[in-house]
């Protein structure tokens, strides 16, 4: 490793931002840090529309418009708001309105909703980048030492066709259409790269998504088995970091750009086609993905064979059975994981508000599927973390309506997702506290079905409802970390009220 140089310590001396030649800027533990501990909170240097974004209100992004029959446009630019409160909101009214009413650019309401928008509408890519431009010049000094230097891969995204979509999309509407030829096709193209390299997802209050961009955070470098976690609050988007293990002195702060419950090959493809760099992380590393087995298939030439990829790092590398002589490509395998992908993604689609539907189509695919995945896969642990979520909250599914085998089943999807979420996501992490959250409930049910039934005595039932409480107790503890203003820091606070109740019956046993 090349000779690092330190270029900024935080307030907190929490942690510290090195640089050096291969990665750039990184962060590492100042002190030794324990597990929930906050170690950032960082307001935006903008908040904007994601790309490919539907129709929104520019302020709110709330779908646009809010009815079929009104279709609210600001009165001094002619693009969509909800209403006078988002028209006069700062993001809005302080940004690109200003530019849109000058250049008197309106917005073309026919063409965002001719229905040919589920690839984003054109128009709106512009909304994002052109509030980081305006936003360079306001905050000169923390655009100077945040965020101008902040990674774009120029030199990668130029030969991708997005790069070709930004130049019309963006960087000759901004120049031309809007005026705004003070601001180089370069330099437009290096914003367009630094919010498509280093924003995170946002939601807002009514949860629809945004994008923010948080430049310390941002310097955070890559792991698929991240050391922290993020929240961000849906009122006024500040972010706030905290690890979620014990990180020592001198440890590296990890976040993680992909999602945790993605096979390898899922994982390595997003961040190469979004972050223009080959994860090689332990756990990309390891076909067993650290003993989860989340990529691992069922053999059906053998009885007990478990399909690998003899090299996880290269995709089109040869898949053997541990057990007997079968193999197969890589381009076989993908082929395969793109088929099943499809369905999951069609079935995770369907919401709880849509009733029963949601639970059996997740259940048709896990089951359709269940003799060529390993029962870890990545595929099925995601199901079954929808399933986990909804088995007690979905009409005809409700807690008090299930019946003991589907309380068992939810109970045993809960445990699985716990143990692959110990290797994958460990400690303090939010899916650790919500599947926590879930499995207190149905034991707590069992318990008092088989007391009823005389199944178990009164010393069995409570010894299974400390059970129930513990796991609840460390729920609160995970959800407590969380912000009151999400819907995660929402459940903590009932729990917490939960374990009072739950330990006074105890007590009354």
């Amino acid at each position: 490793m090349s000779q690092e140089s330190q270029s900024g310590v935080s307030a907190s001396q929490a942690y510290k931002v090195l640089q050096n030649e291969q990665v750039g800027r990184y962060m590492v533990a100042n002190r030794e840090l324990h597990a929930g501990e906050e170690i950032i909170t960082e307001m935006p240097f903008v908040i904007g529309p994601k790309a490919c974004t539907y129709p929104l209100c520019l302020s709110c992004f709330t779908p646009w418009p809010p009815k079929p029959n009104d279709k609210p446009l600001c009165s001094k630019c002619g693009w969509p708001v909800c209403g006078q409160e988002c028209e006069n909101a700062s993001q809005h009214k302080d940004y690109e309105c200003q530019v849109f009413a000058q250049a008197n650019e309106k917005f073309n309401v026919d063409a965002a909703l001719d229905g040919n928008s589920e690839n984003g509408v054109p128009q709106l890519e512009c909304i994002t980048p052109l509030r980081l431009l305006l936003e360079s010049e306001r905050n000169v000094e923390r655009w100077n030492k945040e965020v101008k230097d902040m990674e774009a891969h120029n030199k990668t995204r130029c030969q991708k066709s997005q790069w070709k979509s930004d130049q019309i999309n963006i960087v000759d509407y901004l120049r031309k259409r809007l005026k705004l030829d003070r601001f180089s096709e370069e330099y437009i193209q290096t914003i367009c790269g630094i919010l498509e390299i280093n924003t995170f997802e946002v939601r807002t209050a009514k949860g629809f998504s945004a994008r923010g961009l948080y430049p310390i955070v941002a310097m955070m470098n890559h792991s698929c088995v991240s050391n922290t976690s993020h929240s961000i609050s849906p009122v006024d988007y500040r972010i706030r970091l905290r690890t979620t293990l014990k990180i020592p002195a001198g440890g590296e702060l990890y976040a993680s750009y992909t999602h945790s419950l993605l096979p390898t090959i899922l994982r390595r493809e997003h961040l190469l086609e979004g972050k223009h760099f080959a994860c090689a992380c332990p756990r990309c590393s390891d076909p067993t993905e650290l003993g989860t087995h989340m990529s691992s298939l069922k053999c059906n030439k053998c009885d007990n064979g478990i399909v690998l990829s003899l090299d996880s790092l290269d995709s089109e590398s040869t898949w053997k059975c541990t057990h007997c002589d079968f193999s197969t490509n890589g381009q076989a395998v993908r082929k395969i994981l793109r088929i099943i992908q499809a369905e999951v993604d069609a079935a995770e689609a369907i919401s709880g508000a849509d009733g029963a539907d949601a639970i059996y189509e997740r259940e048709t695919v896990m089951k359709k599927y269940r003799l060529i995945l390993h029962p870890h896969h990545a595929f099925l642990s995601m199901l079954r973390h929808s399933l986990t979520q909804m088995y007690g909250r979905v009409d005809e599914y409700l807690l008090d309506d299930l019946p003991d085998v589907v309380l068992e089943h939810k109970v045993d999807m809960c445990r699985l997702l716990l143990q692959i979420l110990d290797v994958v996501e460990p400690g303090y992490s939010r899916v650790r506290g919500m599947t926590l959250y879930e499995l207190h409930a149905p034991l707590l049910f069992l318990a008092k079905g088989q007391w009823n039934a005389g199944v178990i005595d009164e010393a069995r039932l409570k010894s299974k409802m400390i059970e129930a409480a513990n796991i609840l107790k460390e729920a609160v503890m995970i959800l407590s970390l969380e912000s009151s203003e999400t819907s995660e820091g929402q459940i903590g606070l009932v729990a917490k009220e939960s374990i009072i109740q739950l330990e006074q019956s105890i007590n009354d046993l």
